[in-house]
């Protein structure tokens, strides 16, 4: 078991950071940063899609065809808990040595979109008071790990292991 789930959480580690370290360098190159957003959970998706692979091949051999709920949602876990360390270490490597200006980017652009759509005048206050608090947050390496963990774990780190598991157990071996 623990081959498969570091096997697997290894793949969708170097899958998702791939995407993500392509994605953050051609967004740079790109003041809207428009398509990261699509590119990123692509990235993720095709990933996470490996949590299903490794329960599925946990299931079928190493398990004689049968999995627990529980079985499989923990191996789904353990395999996306190792693909997103990975993801979060790289982002530190590349958001402290590469790109430290990033969200003062990042965050210029979203203002400057703000200003392009039909939103009120509280809404783009609200809007910047809160783009502000994530620059204050990522001055911080705690928040920056949290916040990465909590971009790549929440949406779908967690979502994929519990489709995966609800659809890969099984009580008795199938014919």
């Amino acid at each position: 078991m623990k081959k498969i789930i570091l096997t697997y959480g290894l793949i969708a580690g170097a899958i998702v950071t791939a995407f993500m370290a392509y994605g953050v360098y051609s967004l740079n190159k790109n003041p809207d940063y428009e398509g990261g957003m699509l590119l990123g959970y692509t990235g993720m998706l095709v990933a996470f899609s490996f949590v299903f692979i490794g329960v599925k091949n946990y299931r079928d051999k190493q398990s004689d065809g049968i999995i627990t709920f529980g079985k499989a949602l923990k191996i789904g876990a353990l395999i996306s808990l190792i693909a997103s360390t990975i993801y979060v270490g790289v982002w530190l490597i590349e958001y402290y040595c590469l790109y430290p200006d990033f969200m003062d980017k990042y965050s210029a652009a979203m203002l400057k979109k703000m200003n392009t759509t039909a939103m009120t005048a509280v809404e783009i206050k609200a809007k910047t008071a809160e783009i502000n608090m994530y620059k204050e947050y990522y001055k911080n390496p705690f928040w920056v790990i949290v916040m990465t963990y909590a971009e790549v774990l929440l949406p779908i780190g967690l979502l994929v292991p519990i489709i995966s598991a609800l659809i890969l157990k099984r009580k008795v071996k199938s014919a």
